[in-house]
């Protein structure tokens, strides 16, 4: 009989993770006990194996605290003013990094410029709707407007699923720790120079562009959230790729950094359960995912990328083609058994690379990494599901498997 069922993702459940945890072996461990229970499944080659970035940092002991960015932040500005650039709005994400950094400059200069990207950050958490910069006349390509300006033409907006105003909260982080705060709304950031030369570019898929331009208009000191911990501070976590960049709040004094080292860990665990089971499987480290919520209008890609490290079978983007384009057009004429073992055969002699060809339209063309990474994160979900690994098999199959 053929297969009738296509890919499953399942959620693995494992135990709460702690710093100094053997995470490849528990990884292994926990998907071979949940292959023999009960709701049991076979091992096969090709399958894939996902860790959640968050367990790989904790194993690690991947933290640190406000202390840790604020000393930083001093050594890398001094006594010099500086700007906070295009911030997130998030609690989670950014408001712990923000009190060190504003703890940092507390011990120089005592003051921060902090300019808000509008009428949204960069991951779609809106501060006003683009409606109402319409009916405002203002043009946020060219416009800057002050936090006068700005409470005169919006007033006070709280985000939609949060209930905070971010404005406030982060102006008031940033007196908290004994600076001054000007406000600037602004989406140019050559915008800000004119207020200082020293900017902290605080977004994250445009940080490289953010800084260039910066740098091009004259600014003086122009660092991303990457040159923050990028090396240890007393003994703290870092991470020499992304520094601040993916990391989330642990508690009110510390963070828990993106994973480091991860591609030796991905390794080790495809060895350890080929050793085990005999079968190769694909291992990732996931974080967020890469898709976007139509209603919130929030992208999710709040990590630097969806995954810091995998094995090789997952480079690349799929090769696929679209089975309707092959019904309605190539085999229009066939239906039943005939039309099955038209397109079985058409995908069995398909090119190897099926970019611009017009049967491949409608496929998604992201890479492999990014695909499975969103399917991930979907499938564990942020709440306690506690299931921070993932196994999925058929990923790789088509109509002819």
């Amino acid at each position: 009989m053929e297969r009738l069922v296509g890919t499953v993702s399942r959620g693995i459940r494992g135990p709460i993770i702690r710093q100094g945890d053997d995470l490849r072996k528990i990884v292994v461990d926990s998907i071979l006990a949940a292959a023999a229970s009960e709701d049991g499944f076979s091992i096969r080659d090709h399958d894939i194996v996902a860790v959640t970035e968050a367990v790989v940092a904790r194993a690690q002991g991947n933290y640190a605290s406000i202390d840790d960015i604020a000393q930083d932040v001093h050594a890398k500005f001094q006594d010099s003013p500086f700007a906070v650039m295009f911030p997130i709005l998030s609690r989670n994400r950014f408001a712990i990094c923000l009190r060190g950094i504003a703890k940092g400059a507390a011990l120089g200069a005592k003051k921060i410029y902090l300019m808000f990207g509008y009428p949204s950050d960069e991951v779609g958490n809106h501060l006003v709707d683009e409606e109402d910069l319409d009916e405002a006349g203002v043009n946020p390509w060219t416009d800057v407007l002050t936090e006068q300006k700005y409470r005169e033409l919006f007033g006070y907006r709280k985000h939609r699923f949060t209930g905070v105003d971010y404005i406030d909260y982060y102006k008031g982080i940033i007196e908290e720790a004994g600076c001054e705060a000007v406000i600037l709304f602004a989406n140019r950031p050559e915008a800000i120079l004119p207020y200082t030369k020293n900017v902290l570019t605080c977004d994250t898929h445009t940080r490289f562009r953010t800084q260039k331009l910066c740098k091009k208009a004259g600014g003086e000191i122009v660092l991303t959230l990457d040159d923050i911990l990028c090396a240890p501070v007393n003994g703290s976590g870092f991470n020499a790729q992304y520094g601040l960049l993916g990391s989330n709040k642990a508690t009110e004094e510390t963070v828990k950094l993106f994973p480091r080292d991860c591609d030796a860990f991905v390794q080790d665990v495809q060895k350890m359960m080929e050793e085990r089971t005999g079968k190769h499987v694909e291992v990732m480290v996931y974080g967020d995912g890469a898709f976007k919520d139509p209603v919130g209008k929030i992208w999710e890609l709040a990590d630097p990328v969806v995954s810091p490290a995998y094995t090789s079978g997952l480079e690349g983007q799929p090769n696929e083609v679209k089975l309707k384009y092959l019904a309605d057009n190539d085999f229009a004429d066939l239906s039943g058994d005939e039309l099955k073992r038209a397109i079985s055969d058409y995908i069995r002699q398909k090119d190897d690379n099926l970019v611009g060809q017009m049967v491949s339209q409608g496929t998604t063309p992201r890479r492999l990494t990014d695909l499975i990474g969103s399917l991930c994160d979907l499938t564990s979900g942020s709440g306690d599901k506690g299931t921070p690994f993932i196994y999925i098999q058929g990923y790789f199959d088509n109509y002819t498997k």
